[in-house]
């Protein structure tokens, strides 16, 4: 049977909970007040997905095996010509071949 959580668990999630929404509440708040948005601000927003993305992806292709690192790079080298979807697959193909087939 789970146990039940504790309050000190439960205040934490909540306490997350807040920090979350009012970070991105205020985001939005911010940008809406301004008039127009200054060329550095728009700069860095622009560099946030990314981040993002790097932030997702790197600690998966160094921390992976080589399963990984080549579905990967089958799927950037796929990106760079076909659509999202198209890489989506390659990438996938690429890992279920290098698992089953290649023993990786």
């Amino acid at each position: 049977m789970a146990e039940p959580i504790s309050m000190d668990m439960a205040l934490l999630i909540l306490a997350a909970a807040v920090a979350t929404f009012l970070t991105r509440i205020g985001g939005y708040v911010l940008i809406n007040r301004m008039k127009t948005i200054p060329p550095r601000m728009e700069q860095a927003l622009n560099a946030v997905p990314a981040a993002v993305l790097t932030t997702l992806v790197a600690p998966a292709f160094f921390d992976g095996g080589w399963d990984v690192k080549i579905a990967m790079l089958v799927a950037l080298v796929v990106s760079l010509r076909y659509p999202g979807l198209l890489m989506l697959v390659a990438g996938w193909a690429a890992a279920m071949i290098c698992r089953h087939l290649l023993g990786f």
